[in-house]
């Protein structure tokens, strides 16, 4: 089956970012932070994001990549009603896609977003 990101599916927005950040809980391992905030709405939004402390634009838009395909191979696995984002880390500059999946569904799987 193929998976896509839907254009309604994503945060684009800062202000929705901002939101996401102050009032939702966050969930971090040495890859990704994941900040979880339920909604009214029964979709699943989901942004992304790398601060510029990883590096340059090239490093970081490899690490959103990542953080993307992780998403994007899972989210069938993911529960409605919750807006996410996603933020890579430095230890995300050198790993690969399976270990980035790997941390991501930790974290999931930590903020009991699986769904059953």
């Amino acid at each position: 089956m193929i998976y896509k990101l839907s254009k309604q599916g994503i945060l684009h927005k800062n202000k929705k970012f901002q939101a996401v950040y102050r009032s939702g809980r966050s969930y971090a391992n040495r890859m990704v932070v994941l900040y979880v905030l339920p909604n009214i709405e029964n979709v699943r939004r989901v942004g992304f994001a790398a601060g510029k402390k990883l590096g340059s634009a090239v490093v970081r838009n490899r690490v959103k990549r990542l953080l993307r395909e992780s998403y994007r191979l899972n989210q069938s696995k993911l529960i409605n009603g919750v807006d996410l984002v996603l933020v890579g880390r430095q230890a995300a500059i050198k790993a690969d896609r399976m270990t980035v999946t790997g941390a991501f569904m930790n974290l999931c799987n930590k903020a009991k977003i699986l769904a059953k």
